[in-house]
């Protein structure tokens, strides 16, 4: 059985080597010894440090492939081009800086062969800062919320799906991608299990808070929850002005010399006029979002592809025979 292990890399020169050889030799402990590394180089701001390295893998083993995109496309995106160009019966994926440890590969593995779908590792302890944990807190409330993710989920970038998940998967072209979104689609014969969570051994996280925010928004494409907040919203705020009304009336008779505030009134126009914009805004996002893709913007553009491969595998493995979200030079 063929295992496809795809890392999207993001300044990752000095790490992913290391990565690649110590996960081939954890494969080769457990007796696995089909594998290939889908390595997607998400334009690395970095000289061609990082895709230099890619390179170098791809020339020195000949289970490397790396894809180069034109442009960054986010990890998630990053990750989706690696399942575009994946073979594999089992697809796995992991970060580029050591994070995801080579070493909990196994629980992994032995975890979907219980029969599940798709099977997270998640981390009873992170290693993060602060700001990525609060991050990925607000994230796993935004799932639970708008797509209904099971409470006792928990997840990470470091997952294991079957194939015929990745094949549905990949039908999915906006560029708005959001995998636990898709995965959810899929299938809920999920299972998650505890791992342990490394140290980052080089560098610092590439997610900034406006990343993150892009990231949370994509959430938007799988649900309706925000939309309908809106309804519940304005039959709420309907009610509570319907009853102020009554309750200032009421007050009038009674008190007949009682004075009508303007800052109250002007409190209540600028609060009601920025709910109305709230959610207009958050219309025009989803009208925007559809706009962009009935215009066919793609998830990611491939520059280039290295690897090492025969004239007849490559004919016959040809990814642009597929219908993909990007281009091949």
């Amino acid at each position: 059985m063929l295992h496809s292990i795809i890392i999207p890399c993001y300044k990752s020169s000095k790490t992913i080597r290391k990565v690649v050889e110590m996960t081939a030799a954890e494969l080769e402990k457990l007796d696995i010894h089909e594998y290939e590394f889908i390595l997607v180089d998400d334009y690395s701001p970095d000289d061609g440090a990082t895709l230099n390295e890619l390179k170098s893998l791809a020339e020195d083993y000949s289970y490397v492939k790396v894809i180069s995109l034109a442009k960054n496309a986010g990890q998630h995106n990053a990750v989706m081009a690696g399942l575009n160009y994946a073979s594999g019966e089992l697809l796995i994926a992991m970060d580029d800086d050591m994070q995801t440890h080579p070493s909990q590969l196994k629980y992994l593995l032995a975890e979907i062969d219980k029969g599940y779908d798709i099977v997270y590792g998640y981390y009873p302890q992170k290693k993060h800062s602060l700001f990525r944990n609060f991050g990925s807190f607000l994230n796993y409330l935004t799932v639970r919320v708008l797509i209904g993710k099971p409470k006792d989920m928990k997840t990470s970038s470091y997952w294991v799906i079957r194939k015929f998940v990745r094949d549905y998967v990949i039908q999915y072209q906006s560029p708005y991608t959001h995998l636990q979104g898709l995965f959810l689609r899929t299938t809920r014969n999920i299972s998650c299990i505890p791992i342990e969570h490394f140290e980052r051994e080089v560098g610092q996280s590439g997610y900034t808070l406006k990343k993150l925010i892009q990231l949370y928004s994509n959430i938007m494409g799988y649900s309706v929850v925000p939309l309908r907040l809106a309804t519940y919203a304005g039959y709420f705020f309907s009610i509570i002005s319907i009853l102020g009304a009554i309750g200032i009336i009421i007050k009038k008779i009674l008190v007949p010399t009682m004075a009508i505030g303007w800052p109250s009134m002007m409190c209540a126009i600028c609060f009601f006029a920025g709910i109305n914009m709230l959610f207009l805004g958050m219309i025009g996002e989803y009208l925007g979002r559809m706009f962009l893709g009935m215009n066919k913007q793609p998830q990611f553009v491939v520059k280039q592809i290295y690897e090492q491969r025969s004239d007849d595998h490559e004919e016959n493995n040809d990814p642009r025979s597929r219908n993909l979200s990007g281009s091949v030079n």
